[in-house]
């Protein structure tokens, strides 16, 4: 009997949200989600995680390796979209449907391990969210580790966000001015690049 209950909630659901995109302006990643399309999403993505990574604990222990890895894997990887401190506020950001979600913000931080590692080593269907792991789940410490950060993400201080800062992918721009500096600084003549404009 549930099952035909949550059948029936996520059809009827299913069918409001298909109503609503039908609508003018719908395929837009311009507005906000309403309330009613974050729970369902939220409740989809619960029961879609399989029952045993759904309330699994991390396997990986937290040490200080382990950590050290993972920061950095975060500030090269994620801190695009996620923010070093994981606010999810970078030019990025906001601009998906749904926005990139705080991940210090208690319903991220009440979701399970499992469900963590499940987002991350899959991704996040119909949402900019891309499936980072590779290969056999059970052998992706990699994951796990960004758990662990992401558990951190609360408590994280000034002077780890300002190492990432030193990991994080440069532009082309960064790039070339940082090159005109270390040239500078070496007392070499150095030619620009043409100014590009789109």
């Amino acid at each position: 009997m549930k099952i035909w209950i949550t059948l029936g909630i996520i059809l009827c659901s299913g069918l409001l949200i298909l109503t609503l995109w039908i609508l003018p302006g719908a395929f837009s990643a311009k507005g906000k989600p309403p309330d009613l399309e974050i729970q369902l999403a939220r409740f989809i993505r619960h029961w879609a995680v399989p029952s045993h990574l759904r309330h699994a604990q991390n396997p990986i222990p937290l040490e200080q390796e382990a950590f050290a890895d993972a920061l950095h894997h975060f500030a090269d990887h994620c801190a695009t979209c996620h923010a070093n401190d994981g606010s999810g506020k970078t030019p990025m950001g906001p601009n998906f449907y749904p926005p990139v979600p705080d991940l210090r913000e208690q319903t991220i931080q009440a979701m399970s391990d499992g469900e963590l590692f499940y987002a991350i080593h899959y991704g996040v269907r119909f949402t900019g969210m891309p499936a980072w792991g590779k290969g056999d789940p059970d052998n992706d410490t990699e994951s796990w580790n960004l758990v662990h950060f992401i558990r951190h993400l609360p408590d994280i201080t000034p002077e780890e966000i300002k190492k990432m800062k030193s990991m994080n992918p440069m532009t082309q721009a960064a790039r070339e001015e940082q090159e005109a500096l270390d040239s500078f600084l070496a007392g070499e003549d150095f030619q620009p690049a043409a100014e590009h404009h789109h």
